[in-house]
């Protein structure tokens, strides 16, 4: 497919001004576990995950004779990366400012290409397969991406840390999965206390698998908040949840048999009025702002010659 030639500056790289007609989006996992639009990437061990992404972005590009860009979340440095990527495999790093900017119209764009829902259906599958690592990295990408885009509080971003935390039970992995159930449960509680109970009986069943103490007792006072909260205003209908919420209350209670820590109330003060809101997701670790220049994502075209 044959394309204009891409504005250049005195560098060889990409004018600012030349526009991305399709978006990506890729993310790096803690483990270095990296995502290109909803797909984990095979690495075997031979290419750093930012090499791995341009030349999965560029065959984009390539393919559709046309810029793409591309925002990259990067966990192993806690970053954010916005992107443009040429047929002729070029790219630049751009900042804030030079992107479409937040709200709908980039919103959009960004999940034209690979819509969340579908997104979900593939971690589905991998799940279905007990391939429960790439369901899970692929679960935090999608979350990550969403939470960026929407917001914590929005229900997609919502809706995929629930299947995040759900993937990292089936992984055993119950800290996490308590965290990320708890900060779902945490937002719907403030925000439409009427969802809540099911929220808040995922996170229970996350946290009745842990065993570290201070773990049991700083999750569980939260959480007994959250019940002795939804039975005041009478929200604990279902019977299994009038049932951890009771599981919560007598754990913690056992517990401060052994536990003597200053800093933790007893059980039993936690029945006054619920804490002050904290923050949406205390627990998310926040990203560098995005900056124009970064060089592991910076690549010069390819000269050719006669």
């Amino acid at each position: 497919m044959s394309h204009l030639p891409t504005p250049r500056d005195g560098a060889n790289l990409p004018a600012l001004n030349a526009p991305p007609l399709v978006r990506l989006d890729a993310y790096v996992a803690e483990d270095g576990s990296t995502v290109v639009n909803g797909h984990l990437l095979q690495m075997g061990g031979t290419r750093p995950p930012n090499e791995a992404i341009l030349d999965a972005v560029a065959m984009f590009a390539r393919t559709l004779g046309a810029p793409v860009a591309a925002t990259v979340i990067d966990r192993t440095v806690q970053q954010v990366a916005r992107l443009r990527v040429y047929p002729d495999g070029s790219s630049r790093t751009i900042g804030e400012e030079d992107d479409l900017p937040p709200g709908r119209e980039r919103i959009a764009a960004e999940e034209e290409a690979f819509p969340p829902l579908a997104r979900v259906e593939r971690i589905i599958q991998h799940a279905q397969r007990e391939e429960l690592h790439a369901a899970y990295v692929l679960a935090s990408a999608l979350r990550e991406h969403l939470t960026l885009r929407r917001g914590v509080e929005d229900d997609l971003s919502l809706e995929a840390r629930a299947i995040e935390a759900y993937m990292a039970y089936l992984r055993e992995d119950y800290t996490v999965s308590t965290v990320l159930a708890l900060t779902v449960a945490r937002v719907r509680c403030r925000t439409d206390l009427q969802r809540a109970a099911p929220e808040v009986a995922r996170a229970t069943a996350a946290w009745q698998r842990l065993w570290d103490e201070g773990q049991v007792v700083t999750r569980g006072q939260e959480l007994l908040n959250m019940w002795e909260r939804l039975l005041s205003e009478g929200l604990v209908q279902h019977s299994s949840h009038q049932a951890m919420a009771h599981a919560v209350r007598t754990r913690l209670e056992r517990g401060s048999q052994y536990l003597a820590s200053p800093s933790s109330p007893p059980a039993a003060a936690l029945t006054a009025a619920p804490a002050p809101a904290a923050p949406a997701a205390p627990e998310d670790k926040p990203l560098k702002p995005t900056r124009r220049g970064l060089q592991r994502f910076t690549r010069r075209a390819r000269r050719t010659t006669d």
